[in-house]
């Protein structure tokens, strides 16, 4: 069942319900109503006939009725025999008084009117009772009420009934029942009409996306867009959050194509030198043992670089996967001093320089902590010329940790800074030059940085150097600061 047609029939369910309710208790008001108003006539004139048996008993005087009914009289003795009655009163059935008090009916109403509240009900005197008599023709009204002397607690000297017929009350809201049912239905069949079509025109902008959504489906085209409703509704958020979500998804799908194609490239750049390298070795066996010396040194520097490369294309892998970190308490400081001691294998005549150093404690996995250093100190190394000095500083900041790295090595082209993160992105022209790098250190820097919630940012100038700098959120522990040399040096 579609949205729209749920939508209309909830629509016209609650208001079938509102105009049920709305319906019965207008049916009860005017009902009861006519009925009461009824049997106020029959009180009033049988009270006003009584009062005048009682001063002359002998002719009283037989009324009418009032408020435009027609009411007909009869006046019976103690021992409910007949003594006077209305000139019209032949036609209605004869009942004993006495019968109608024993045995009084309930109101000429049918039940659903007496849901509606006891507002402008007749109250009868003391005594008296109405009853219904239903003849062949129609149904009547009976009102008796005793008459008594001057005082309430006087014998009964006789009765009064007043009768008035109901038939054309009794048409009159049959006509009513059907108006107003014949109303109702109608009613529900509009508000159902109108509900499918209101419901119609606000699922539009839906069916629109629906569409857009089913045509980038089948034609994998990520860069068409909905049309964004003016408004600022559900629909319209809806809208431009979906735009939004294509725009995500489409820039995801354009990194993923790059990343693949540049992953390829870098693959394919050692592998066929290792494989031109073999068969060079396959077709020249009796080539000199120098060269034969240097076309497996080359073949083994490419292999080490296909492994390098292989272990951060993993790394990412598993970054991009979500895998978790092994957090654990880890002395910062410490790790410093361990990744520049391995550092110093990396140096090339460059200077290493431990700067300002303090003791800080982070919550980490102490594994890619050393990988971050690593990446940073190795890339610092590659861009900086011999008896250049790169500078490794620690510090506490408040709540985090500070991390400086700084080289004087060639810089970097402010055009470029902003992509240095990207996968197999390379500066250009000044640190072209890349001895066996992958261009994916910085992007597994920044992810390491990102998962110990920490941020890392990039300064630099062409021919001035760089500086990086990392701040991750510290621990409240404190601990013993530990010994380090000013300047670890290094040169092969």
């Amino acid at each position: 069942m579609s949205i729209r047609l749920r939508l209309a029939l909830w629509c016209g369910l609650l208001f079938a319900a509102i105009l049920l309710v709305v319906t019965a208790f207008s049916y009860a008001f005017h009902t009861r109503g006519h009925y009461d108003d009824l049997d106020r006539a029959l009180i009033t004139t049988a009270s006003h006939t009584a009062d005048e048996a009682a001063t002359s008993p002998s002719a009283p005087e037989l009324t009418e009725g009032t408020g435009g009914y027609r009411v007909i009289l009869r006046l019976y003795a103690p021992d409910g025999q007949q003594v006077q009655a209305s000139d019209d009163a032949g036609g209605v059935p004869a009942v004993d008084p006495r019968i109608v008090i024993a045995h009084p009916a309930g109101p000429a109403y049918d039940p659903l009117a007496g849901i509606a509240p006891p507002v402008t009900a007749p109250l009868p005197p003391a005594g008296s009772a109405f009853g219904i008599i239903a003849s062949p023709a129609e149904r009547w009204r009976v009102f008796v009420l005793p008459i008594r002397g001057n005082s309430p607690t006087s014998d009964i000297s006789g009765y009064v009934e007043a009768f008035a017929p109901l038939g054309a009350i009794d048409y009159s809201m049959q006509v009513f029942r059907v108006f107003l049912i014949g109303l109702s239905v109608l009613g529900l069949a509009v508000a159902l009409t109108g509900s499918w079509l209101i419901a119609g025109t606000a699922l539009r902008p839906v069916a629109r996306m629906v569409e857009t959504a089913d045509g980038i489906a089948h034609s994998r085209d990520l860069s068409q867009r909905i049309d964004t409703p003016r408004s600022n509704d559900e629909i319209g958020r809806l809208a431009r959050t979906f735009n939004a979500m294509l725009a995500s998804i489409e820039g995801a799908y354009t990194a993923q194509q790059r990343f693949v194609s540049d992953a390829s490239h870098e693959l394919r750049a050692p592998l066929t030198a290792i494989q031109a390298n073999l068969d060079l070795l396959q077709r020249h066996p009796e080539m000199t043992d120098a060269d034969r010396n240097e076309a497996l040194a080359e073949a083994e520097r490419e292999s080490t670089r296909l492994t390098r490369l292989v272990a951060d294309l993993l790394a990412l892998a598993r970054a991009d996967a979500g895998l978790p970190l092994r957090v654990a308490v880890v002395d910062l400081d410490a790790v410093v001093l361990e990744v520049l001691t391995d550092a110093r294998q990396l140096a090339n005549g460059q200077m290493l320089t431990l700067g300002s150093f303090e003791p800080v404690q982070v919550r980490g996995d102490e594994d890619r902590l050393k990988q971050l250093l690593l990446i940073l100190l190795d890339n610092a190394l590659k861009y900086t010329p011999a008896q250049g000095e790169v500078t490794v500083g620690l510090r506490r900041l408040g709540d985090e940790a500070e991390i400086v790295v700084q080289d004087t090595g060639v810089g970097i082209l402010e055009d470029a800074l902003p992509h240095v993160f990207e996968r197999f992105y390379r500066a250009d022209p000044g640190r072209g030059r890349d001895p066996g790098g992958t261009g994916l250190g910085l992007s597994i820097a920044d992810w390491i940085v990102r998962q110990h919630g920490g941020r890392i940012a990039i300064a630099s100038r062409v021919g001035a150097g760089t500086t990086v700098t990392v701040h991750f959120p510290t621990t409240n522990a404190e601990h013993t600061a530990i010994p380090a040399t000013s300047i670890l040096k290094a040169s092969r």
